[in-house]
């Protein structure tokens, strides 16, 4: 058995677990999310938690297994809890501003500003002028929508500066060395 393929998904209180043909439903007090799941895959719902079950140890039955599992767990926690994901802008001058919850302005060092929209079922937060922070109940949403803002300015190793996340180690170089 996958390790963690075997392991029941918890549903809490106001959770409901759906599946129609090969999507699953999960709602919950944050929203509602839908996953296609392979058709060969089992999912039940026993009590107060989901069950993932594969056919045979065909590996790609045993890959089908863990990732159908996690996927529930991650739709489980988005719609109970939601996700974050935290961004700190870094430069003189680098500065990001709120235009409601659904977009923020960036001035990151270009000659011109840089709007980004969110997309559906994500949101923004601008607490400071230096960290913004997408919220959703959907992790790959979220995950996504925090790449493309840092792609829009990725740090770079001389002088830091740049869009990381706040968990982000930024390895930097020495400069050029002055000729003697």
């Amino acid at each position: 058995m996958s390790r963690i393929g075997k392991e029941p998904v918890a549903l809490p209180s106001g959770v409901e677990v759906r599946r129609d043909g090969d999507t699953v439903t999960v709602t919950g007090p944050n929203g509602q999310l839908e996953q296609h799941v392979h058709p060969d895959i089992s999912i039940t719902v026993e009590d107060d938690r989901v069950v993932v079950e594969r056919p045979s140890d065909n590996p790609d039955h045993r890959a089908l297994h863990g990732l159908t599992r996690a996927l529930l767990a991650n739709m489980v926690t988005g719609v109970t809890d939601g996700f974050t994901r935290e961004l700190n802008i870094v430069g003189v001058g680098y500065r990001a501003a709120a235009r409601g919850s659904d977009q923020i302005n960036l001035q990151v060092g270009y000659s011109h500003s840089v709007d980004v929209a969110a997309p559906e079922g994500v949101s923004f937060e601008v607490p400071s002028s230096t960290r913004v922070i997408v919220k959703g109940a959907d992790k790959q949403r979220v995950g996504q929508a925090a790449a493309k803002i840092r792609a829009i300015r990725p740090p770079e190793p001389y002088k830091g500066k740049g869009i990381r996340y706040v968990d982000e180690h930024v390895r930097r170089k020495a400069g050029k060395a002055a000729g003697a």
